[in-house]
């Protein structure tokens, strides 16, 4: 009887970590798929130096067709410094870069500093529903410093289309207003004073959303790149407001 019960007990063990085993599979198969794209250019030893580090996904879908296009596309902003050309792939906007840093060279021999560009990519957050990409990027062009930035990307699981900042909301004015006492609290202006009282530099003193939104392991975040509100000293604003607090504003689902 007791060797019953025991491979009875053994039979039900075995059961749930099955169950188990098949659960997770289930949850890894709503995950894209993804390998490191790195690429490194360095010419010469006084050739700009670009380095570009960035998910490429490899399912033959569409939103992964439209995942490898949307970033190919942001670095060719990044690096295309002649507008008159046809850039339309990263190496020949590489070759974009190299070469405005070469007239530069050409024109002031004496002044020209070595040209730099790094470009990081990340999947920073993925459900069975959305998926954001932050791609992290440091031009320098000259001058007394370089400018990083960063750009988010949202893509939608269900139809592979990249999602614009207007589409996240069911009312975009609604999350405007809650976002707007959520800035002011964290950076400790008055409810009832102007959203530029300590220094910022909104314009028309109103608050506004910024460029870039995405989604977050603790919340969507709210990312000002230097410029966009504040001075250069001041550096990127980022408000990142749970998802508990802000899940009721928004037209896509989260955890």
């Amino acid at each position: 009887m007791a060797l019953k019960l025991l491979s009875l007990s053994m039979k039900y063990i075995y059961i749930l970590l099955l169950l188990l085993l098949v659960s997770i599979s289930c949850k890894n198969e709503t995950l894209l798929t993804f390998e490191t794209l790195l690429i490194e250019d360095k010419t010469c030893k006084n050739c700009p130096a670009v380095t570009i580090d960035i998910p490429k996904a490899l399912e033959k879908t569409t939103i992964s067709k439209n995942i490898n296009t949307a970033l190919q596309e942001e670095i060719i902003i990044l690096l295309n410094f002649d507008e008159a050309t046809n850039v339309t792939s990263i190496k020949t906007a590489i070759v974009s870069f190299n070469e405005g840093y070469n007239k530069l060279k050409d024109k002031f021999p004496e002044e020209s500093t070595k040209w730099e560009a790094v470009i990081n990519g990340e999947v920073l957050y993925e459900n069975k529903d959305i998926l954001t990409i932050a791609l992290d990027s440091y031009i320098f062009t000259g001058g007394a410093h370089g400018y990083s930035a960063k750009k988010y990307l949202n893509f939608s699981k269900k139809n592979g289309a990249e999602i614009e900042n207007w589409e996240l909301f069911n009312t975009k004015f609604n999350f405007e207003k809650f976002a707007e006492i959520k800035f002011r609290i964290q950076e400790n202006i008055p409810q009832d004073q102007p959203i530029n009282y300590t220094g910022f530099m909104f314009e028309e003193d109103a608050f506004y959303l910024p460029e870039n939104i995405g989604f977050t392991p603790n919340g969507i975040q709210l990312l000002y790149n230097q410029y966009e509100v504040s001075s250069f000293a001041e550096g990127p604003i980022e408000v990142t407001i749970p998802y508990s607090e802000v899940k009721k504003y928004l037209a896509v689902k989260v955890k």
